[in-house]
């Protein structure tokens, strides 16, 4: 048994940010291969649609990721409603740009209580429940800003590095249990992310319009032509959640493969170009560190 497969059929998910986008999208997808659903959002009115169709398997919970504190009331709602959870996805989040200078303390924050402190207290809540039923998957909508940065999005990749690297940890720590993380980098989906009530801007310096004044542009013009498909993706993550080899990090989208794979090269050469100098700071003739891992 893989750390997804339940004991039953019926698996029961948890989905934050579940009322548009890529949560939208596996909200659907779950509802319609006859599963259910504890989906959060802080506009429960955005799934009223929903309910209405899948009145018996879809619990809306109003919640916002950023409240630690009420992390381990949704997963107790969801364990008095259905009896059990399967598969977490910790999906909310939104994007911000602006440089370093720019972005404040609030700012920089904010990103990572959204990021890493919101999805790290509902896995420490669901994970007694996962540990119990001995399988589940752990879902960790993550970014190809997640591994690779560039000029004016420091702020957003900080808590989705902060996420992979929790993460990564994560994954060696539940797997004696047999639970499943799954760590999901998408490129540009055509979701809500870019447009201009949900991407945050940070307060604009002028000395900086020529460094990333066209990335602030480039963010914004792609609202609405985005080339990754929700549905799409959400087949793909549900694939690779039921697959025996599933991989810990999942690019998604062609961009994400194309730039994580171009990152990862030019990583990889860096470390050949300058290993002979960086392992000479070592002391002579002392062996090599044994670890545990």
């Amino acid at each position: 048994m893989n750390g997804y497969e339940s004991h039953e059929s019926q698996k029961t998910w948890i989905i934050t940010g579940g009322s548009s986008g890529l949560g939208r999208a596996l909200v659907e997808a779950a509802l319609e291969a006859g599963e259910h659903v504890v989906a959060t959002a802080r506009r429960l009115e955005r799934f009223d649609g929903l309910r209405e169709r899948f009145p018996a398997r879809l619990l809306p919970l109003a919640h916002d990721v950023r409240d630690t504190d009420a992390a381990s009331e949704v997963v107790d709602r969801a364990i008095q409603h259905f009896g059990r959870v399967d598969v977490l996805v910790n999906n909310a989040g939104a994007g911000q740009v602006g440089a370093a200078e720019e972005v404040s303390d609030a700012e920089l924050r904010d990103m990572l209580a959204q990021h890493l402190f919101g999805p790290a207290a509902l896995v420490r809540a669901v994970l007694p429940h996962l540990r119990a039923a001995g399988s589940g998957a752990i879902v960790q909508m993550s970014s190809q800003g997640g591994r690779m940065s560039f000029p004016a999005v420091g702020s957003y990749s900080a808590g989705k590095f902060a996420l992979e690297g929790w993460s990564q940890a994560l994954a060696g720590e539940v797997a004696p249990f047999g639970i499943r993380v799954l760590i999901v980098e998408p490129s540009r989906f055509r979701t809500e992310f870019n447009a201009g009530e949900v991407l945050r801007t940070a307060a604009k310096s002028a000395e900086y319009d020529q460094v990333i004044g066209a990335v602030r542009v480039n963010m914004a013009e792609a609202d609405g032509i985005q080339e990754g498909d929700p549905v799409r993706a959400a087949s793909i993550i549900r694939q690779v959640l039921d697959a025996p080899d599933a991989p810990l990090r999942l690019p998604l989208g062609a961009e994400a493969v194309r730039n994580l794979s171009s990152a990862y090269q030019r990583s990889l050469d860096e470390v050949r170009h300058w290993a002979s100098l960086s392992e000479s700071a070592d002391f002579p003739g002392v062996a090599p560190a044994v670890r545990a891992f």
